[in-house]
């Protein structure tokens, strides 16, 4: 019997601009590996006029689906057959998914920001204040309300953008959680302070991304207490200015690289229908800023 030979890998991604220090090629093919897919997934430059092209170049390539970063996780929403229930709650998609013949935008960020904060930290009944209103942000503050926080301040600097996330936080959102939600927007205007009695601070902007290492938030130190618990989505690097600030201040932390093992365990069962190994991803991502 002849045996069957293929030389034909899945393909997924990532879209975005800048995509070159975006880690998540290193624990997505761990994964991969690990599992026994002959599976690739590429990192992608494309700016936000090429997106249209990019999209349908993944289409006409057979992707199995791929991730949607800074700055396309709102404009890649009309290019797209149809939302998840999340991404349309939220207005935002990091990850899509070939299902047959339709393209269909998912949003795992706030869903691995939640699973990776409840190993520690219970949201329900909980004050928030988060920074930033782009799709991370989006993201996070509605898994965030869904999983029970009773009050979240939206602090931000452009007023139009943060007044959007939460006027979607009281309406839409509002409607689909049992308890009570209040959310507030708070403009950022020099270096903010954070409430007494806050319990949870999370970081949501792309202040600190490399190669901007040396930036951190402008906040007040002093209003940092180590009775809040503090998270920032970037990955890289895993300890921002902003995490260092926090542990100083006696804060429990989350770093960038749980959120991201944790929303990309997420994206590989879309696109596979396996429950990857953290483990894995988390110690190919650590092996990588250790070197």
């Amino acid at each position: 019997m002849t045996k069957v030979l293929n030389f034909k890998q899945e393909l997924t991604g990532a879209f975005g601009q800048p995509i070159a220090e975006n880690p998540t090629q290193v624990m997505v093919e761990s994964a991969y590996h690990h599992h026994n897919l002959d599976w690739r997934y590429l990192s992608i430059e494309v700016a936000p006029e090429g997106l249209a092209a990019a999209v349908a170049g993944a289409k006409a390539m057979g992707f199995v689906g791929f991730n949607c970063t800074i700055p396309h996780k709102v404009s890649v929403i009309p290019l797209l057959d149809g939302l998840g229930d999340s991404a349309s709650l939220m207005g935002a998609v990091n990850c899509v998914v070939r299902r047959g013949d339709q393209w269909i935008g998912e949003n795992t960020d706030g869903k691995g920001f939640v699973e990776s904060l409840a190993l520690r930290f219970n949201p329900a009944g909980k004050k928030v204040v988060l920074f930033g209103a782009g799709g991370a942000a989006r993201a996070i503050s509605v898994e965030l309300s869904l999983a029970g926080i009773s009050e979240i301040t939206i602090v931000n600097r452009t007023e139009e953008r943060g007044r959007e996330l939460t006027n979607l936080l009281t309406t839409r959102v509002a409607e689909n959680v049992s308890q009570p939600l209040h959310a507030h927007f708070s403009p950022w205007d020099g270096d903010f302070r954070i409430p007494e009695g806050t319990d949870l601070v999370v970081n949501a902007t792309s202040i600190g991304l490399y190669p901007h290492t040396e930036d951190t938030l402008p906040i007040v130190r002093e209003t940092l207490r180590e009775s809040m618990f503090v998270a920032d989505v970037i990955p890289n690097p895993p300890e921002t200015q902003f995490i260092q600030m926090a542990k100083a201040s006696g804060c429990e932390v989350i770093d960038g690289l749980e959120m991201l093992v944790a929303q990309g365990v997420i994206g590989i069962r879309h696109w596979s229908g396996i429950d990857a190994d953290p483990r894995v991803m988390r110690q190919a991502l650590e092996r990588v800023f250790e070197a």
